[in-house]
């Protein structure tokens, strides 16, 4: 480190001379920040945009690409009390009638009195029951016999034994502390005709048998004493009588439930039509986030560059107000994106997309079948306009048609590929681009260009600051000098006065 005296031979401010020589010095540093900052800039604004196009994916991978949007039903139902209606997957409109005659029931078995349990917490041991697994086996949703083990611990109480059982196995128990009853009961609904729906069993280390259904109180299955059969589901069905194990089940997918048994000869009756308010609001809500995405890509790559206006360094901004600050940003700011390649090409790969013709072999084939179009001012960008009652004409004739213009896939050519498959390809396209090039927010600064760029600027600011330290204390060395000669000076002149006053 260089010894530093400040003028007190020559009576110069040396301090200030210095710093004037280093701000002259410092002008390529101050450049050199200033590319970094607009860099930095470019790259927050890339991802500003990135964010944007991923909102557009994401609004059309749930809205317009996915079929449950055009499957909505308005379901009319002449008793909707006894009988549920709800389509899951069909695409055409469907009607039906059913006469229910017997609801689907669940399997149970109960303590015949008492068990031997007096306090549901304390442990099982402590009763006398030394069993280290019960097994319960039960219906499942298939209407076939399901097996568990429920293993049995030293530390185990009745209430912690029912929470093993009501977690893990197929059945769901309840011990009644005031009774000292306990009751096991199906989680699924139906009948077993070959044997029982509910079967319980407990054994002891050696695998010889237990205590613990004696100690409840209850028989091994639900076909003993304190059980009870599950039943099935038994209805008419548009002329066919038949069974289900539940009443909860699917037709064509659409899903019924049963509710309560009809009267005899007096079916419910249902039917269904387009959901097309639903259906509109969600091809507008795509329509409408599309313009918007238009409009803010179009602002972005059309921003003025002002070159006057270069990032501000902190002894500028010392210099300058809150308010002067910000209006001078806004105008550095503007135009990092202008007439960017990557954003100008995805808005025309989209405007053709959607404008395609698509071979899906429905009754639709462009956007305009269906009531959308561009606007007819150019200088909108191609944003889309909907004719209301066109659009909800087209729904209400064929939403599945409506779908496949959307969401068509075929591996066979992309004319046959939907228009919001083709878009989507082309955001992916423009977004792994961008990511590519100004990554992501979790993105290291060697994984991307921007990144790549910057740390560039880092190096060389790291390098620059260094040698403006090794020029600052060479200019302080010479300046020391110079004082440390002016002093010997100073000196012999009044050494050689006082010789000679003397």
């Amino acid at each position: 480190m260089v010894l530093r005296i400040g003028g007190l031979a020559s009576g110069m401010d040396i301090d200030s001379l210095v710093e004037q020589l280093m701000t002259a010095e410092r002008v390529p540093l101050d450049k050199l920040n200033q590319k970094k900052t607009y860099t930095e800039w470019q790259r927050d604004d890339y991802r500003e945009m990135n964010t944007l196009l991923l909102s557009l994916d994401t609004l059309m991978s749930e809205g317009v690409s996915k079929q449950s949007t055009f499957i909505k039903k308005t379901i009319n139902s002449s008793n909707s009390d006894a009988l549920g209606v709800k389509n899951i997957t069909s695409t055409v409109d469907f009607s039906g009638q059913m006469e229910i005659k017997q609801l689907a029931t669940a399997a149970s078995i109960k303590s015949n009195g008492a068990t031997g349990i007096t306090d549901s917490t304390a442990t099982l041991r402590s009763a006398g029951i030394n069993d280290t697994k019960m097994t319960i086996s039960a219906i499942d949703a298939n209407g076939v016999m399901s097996s568990k083990d429920i293993e049995i611990t030293d530390t185990d109480t009745m209430d912690s034994l029912i929470s093993k059982i009501n977690q893990q196995s197929g059945v769901t128990a309840f011990f009644d502390a005031n009774s000292k009853q306990i009751s096991f009961t199906a989680k699924n609904t139906g009948d077993i005709a070959t044997g029982a729906e509910i079967t319980l069993s407990s054994a002891n280390s050696d695998g010889s048998t237990g205590s613990l259904l004696t100690t409840l109180n209850v028989a091994s299955d639900n076909l003993g004493t304190g059980g009870t059969a599950g039943k099935n589901a038994s209805f008419i069905y548009n002329g066919i009588e038949t069974t289900r194990s539940s009443n909860t089940f699917r037709i064509n997918g659409v899903e019924l439930t049963l509710k309560q048994v009809t009267e005899s000869g007096k079916p419910v009756t249902f039917s269904s039509t387009a959901d097309v308010d639903s259906i509109y609001d969600s091809i507008k809500t795509f329509v409408d986030k599309y313009n918007e995405i238009i409009d803010k890509i179009s602002d972005k790559i059309g921003e003025t560059k002002y070159r006057d206006y270069a990032p501000l360094s902190d002894a500028q901004k010392k210099e300058m107000t809150d308010d002067d600050i910000e209006k001078w940003e806004e105008k550095a700011k503007s135009g990092t994106l202008k007439n960017d390649q990557i954003l100008s090409s995805v808005l025309t790969k989209m405007r053709s997309s959607l404008g395609s013709i698509v071979n899906t072999g429905g009754a639709f084939k462009r956007l305009s079948d269906i009531g959308i179009s561009t606007t007819n001012n150019y200088l909108e960008g191609g944003k889309l306009e909907i004719d209301e009652d066109k659009l909800k004409e087209a729904i209400t004739a064929d939403p599945n048609s409506v779908y496949k213009l959307f969401q068509n896939s075929s591996a066979k050519t992309s004319s046959e590929n939907g228009l919001a498959q083709m878009v989507r390809a082309n955001l992916k396209t423009a977004m792994d681009d961008i990511k590519t090039k100004a990554g992501s927010s979790s993105s290291v600064n060697n994984t991307f260009t921007l990144g790549k760029l910057l740390n560039q600027y880092s190096s060389r600011i790291t390098d620059f600051e260094d040698r403006l330290k090794n020029i600052e204390d060479r200019y302080w060395s010479r300046f020391t000098a110079m004082e440390t000669a002016i002093n010997n000076a100073n000196s012999q002149s009044a050494y050689l006065t006082s010789m000679m006053s003397s």
